[in-house]
């Protein structure tokens, strides 16, 4: 049984009270997220409320998305080719969240560009995402990436199926301004024709922002298209393709809060449009003979097979809930509880902090930090069963960065993420267990059980 739960109001530093409280009440009217009764169990046989500081993985669903889907479930049917009064109720709403994604993440009309308007192409995710763009881009395609992305964005570029034909992996970079100037250099060192810088908005590693807008500028200088991975980014600030000039964006719906397997690849139209279909299948084809196959325009080119009706109608019902207004006050507090929790840890001793650009660099509601004399695993396991908090430990799918930033003697780290639900009870409980198991330890004992650290015995019933 499941019960939607507000997130509770939270206090932030007193330098940002004030403004927090008001983002915490405007917030509050318009998000909330669908949780379970009863709290998780602890091997100590008591219960705790579940915090969760894993958003970064996957957001927990909002209400307005369950709401949404709720209504959409009666009527489900297949789209586009269906005659009956289902499938055309399915078709209207799948085409309806088409449009609401494109609102929210602000694509160029065809009276921006004074020509094709940006595609909105409906994928599985990030990764799917990306994977569409590495075979879509035109043959002899030069693409630029940092070695600090995650993987969805790093390794498509270099698949046997991708059309790049020259992948430039740049070093970490010591300061926002060197990531810029690097990215241009590498990309008028390129050889001469198409170009495609691939960048994160933000990371899922250390939640630092990128410098987006001067990327896409210092690209475009250069006659080179910007892609930007903006997955960690949408669920805590708002996104414009307009804005920001950027040629295309990627983002999941599992991590704003749509857990329900869809995704977005939006952008310009014209390489989509060009491109070989990413999947051969029905829906991308328009006619097919014994002798040849007529693919179909944009968006359907991209989209073979029944399309995922649900997914797209929960991912529309979070861009419709997270307006700028929305994001920007949810940004406000969290915001303030961030700090609340980076200042609790930095009086722990021996907790590190990960960082690319330092302490004071602008970021989203991520943390990853390791410490000295406990493993990342050890930590991450000891705080679900003994404190109920939902931690993620390892290199989080960004190895090259991840590893680059760890400290000496450490080969994974802990990371604490938050959102729509985050508290201030929870950012408390989180420092106050990494307090007391940096002081006492585990008061279990811990073994490794199918690739992972498990209390040993597990009196909890964990399914």
């Amino acid at each position: 049984m499941t019960t939607v739960v507000p997130f509770d109001p939270t206090r932030s530093s007193r330098s940002a009270a004030r403004t927090a409280h008001a983002a915490d009440r405007a917030a509050a009217r318009e998000c909330s997220i669908v949780t379970a009764e009863g709290g998780v169990p602890l091997v100590t046989g008591e219960y705790a409320e579940y915090a969760n500081f894993d958003y970064a993985a996957s957001a927990p669903c909002l209400t307005s998305v369950a709401e949404a889907l709720s209504e959409a479930l009666p009527f489900y049917a297949s789209v586009h080719r269906g005659a009956g009064h289902h499938s055309q109720v399915s078709t209207d709403a799948y085409e309806r969240a088409r449009r609401s994604v494109a609102r929210f993440l602000g694509v160029r009309t065809q009276a921006d560009q004074g020509g094709s308007a940006d595609a909105v192409v409906f994928v599985r995710g990030t990764t799917d995402a990306v994977n569409l763009l590495a075979r879509a881009v035109p043959e002899g395609c030069t693409v630029v990436v940092f070695e600090s992305e995650h993987h969805a964005s790093l390794l498509p570029w270099e698949h046997p199926a991708s059309r790049a034909a020259k992948v430039v992996r740049l070093p970490l970079p010591e300061s926002p301004e060197a990531a810029v100037g690097a990215a241009r250099a590498a990309l008028a060192e390129a050889p001469e024709g198409p170009r495609l810088l691939c960048v994160t908005a933000a990371s899922n590693v250390t939640g630092e922002i990128w410098p987006v807008e001067e990327l896409v500028e210092a690209a475009h200088a250069e006659g080179a298209r910007v892609l930007v991975d903006a997955a960690q980014y949408v669920p805590h600030l708002p996104f414009s393709l307009t804005g920001t000039g950027a040629d295309y964006v990627a983002l999941s719906g599992h991590k704003l809060y749509a857990p329900f397997g869809s995704g977005v690849l939006a952008g310009r139209a014209d390489w989509l449009r060009e491109a070989t279909p990413y999947l051969a299948g029905g829906g991308a084809t328009r006619k097919v003979t014994e002798h040849d196959v007529v693919w179909n325009d944009l968006p359907a080119r991209h989209e073979a097979g029944s399309p995922n009706v649900l997914g797209a109608v929960a991912l529309a019902a979070a861009c419709e809930t997270f307006t700028n207004r929305t994001l920007s006050l949810q940004h406000i507090r969290e915001a303030a509880l961030l700090e609340r929790l980076r200042a609790g840890l930095a009086e722990i001793d021996g907790v590190h902090e990960l960082t690319l650009w330092g302490a004071e660099h602008a970021r989203v509601g991520i943390v990853s930090f390791v410490v000295d004399g406990l493993p990342a695993d050890l930590l991450a396991s000891a705080l679900s069963a003994e404190y109920g908090i939902g931690v993620r430990d390892g290199l989080f799918c960004a190895h090259p960065l991840t590893g680059h930033l760890l400290p000496e003697g450490h080969t994974q780290a802990v990371r604490a993420s938050l959102g729509v639900g985050t508290t201030e009870e929870h950012v408390d409980r989180l420092v106050g267990a990494v307090a007391d198991l940096v002081a006492r330890g585990p008061r279990w004992e811990y073994a490794d059980c199918d690739g992972r650290l498990a209390p040993v015995p597990d009196p909890r019933n964990v399914l």
